[in-house]
């Protein structure tokens, strides 16, 4: 399997689906979306995601008056890749509703922190994270394992919350002021948020500034200064520190091999 392009937090106000291209595409639709199946009109309500084939035709489009948020992975699979899916046992070429999509949502992110280094397990760790995908998608599919929700205390208003977190990471985030507007401590607090994502909040706090940094350097001419002011970063060199640390580069390395073609 081979990735040809990972994008992340996209947006868009149109139709999209046949002007995909010819390789298969794995897309994470963060919004409710309108879709035609069985010549019937169809409708999600919440995240889901679809894994579309070859040359597929159909086209998603966004509820009226919300713009569409999705990532998209688009690759390229051999004989065997194909059979590893079909076995799999999700339909194709429809969206399927997820109830957490927090897995999924982690291993994307994983996957484009990879890609801005690659090593010589690349292919490797992204052959076995889209795997890690559809199998995710399998079991939300099937309805086999228990929702976080069932599992996590307050898990609904903890992942509203993080997905705030991503929508607006400039913002603040005081952890003593989440902790108030939920009426806890903040030692259960950080209890909660680490059983249903498996990092702290601070790192979620860090993920999304870094992954709006990237976006910056790679589709704006923005110093690294005035970037790490937009992403709510006081100090440059700390902006910089953490930048490398979390992407094992720095922010104008990262810009000049977008720019030269090196990272998708």
């Amino acid at each position: 399997m081979k990735i040809n392009r990972i994008q992340l937090n996209c947006r868009r106000d149109t139709a999209f689906g046949g002007e995909l291209g010819a390789d298969p595409v794995f897309l994470l639709l963060r919004t409710p979306i309108i879709y035609e199946e069985g010549g019937e009109q169809r409708r999600t309500e919440g995240v889901s995601a679809a894994l579309l084939t070859s040359g597929y035709k159909q086209s998603f489009r966004p509820v009226k008056g919300k713009p569409l948020r999705y990532d998209i992975v688009s690759f390229r699979t051999s004989a065997a890749d194909r059979q590893y899916i079909a076995s799999m046992n999700f339909p194709q070429d429809t969206p399927i509703e997820l109830g957490d999509d927090f897995v999924i949502s982690g291993t994307l992110r994983s996957m484009q922190s990879q890609s801005m280094h690659r090593g010589r397990h690349f292919s490797e760790f992204m052959e076995l994270s889209m795997r890690i995908i559809f199998i995710a998608l399998s079991e939300t599919y099937d309805n086999a394992p228990a929702s976080p929700g069932e599992t996590i205390p307050r898990y609904e208003e903890l992942k509203k919350l993080r997905q705030a977190v991503y929508d607006d990471p400039v913002s603040s985030w005081s952890i003593d002021e989440m902790c108030e507007e939920m009426r806890i401590s903040r030692t259960y607090f950080h209890r909660l948020w680490f059983a249903a994502f498996g990092v702290t909040c601070r790192q979620d706090v860090i993920e999304s500034r870094l992954l709006r940094a990237a976006e910056l350097l790679k589709n704006t001419e923005k110093s690294v200064s005035e970037i790490a002011v937009d992403c709510g970063y006081d100090s440059e060199p700390y902006f910089m520190r953490q930048f490398k640390k979390h992407k094992n580069c720095t922010p104008s390395e990262y810009r000049r091999r977008v720019l030269s073609g090196e990272e998708q």
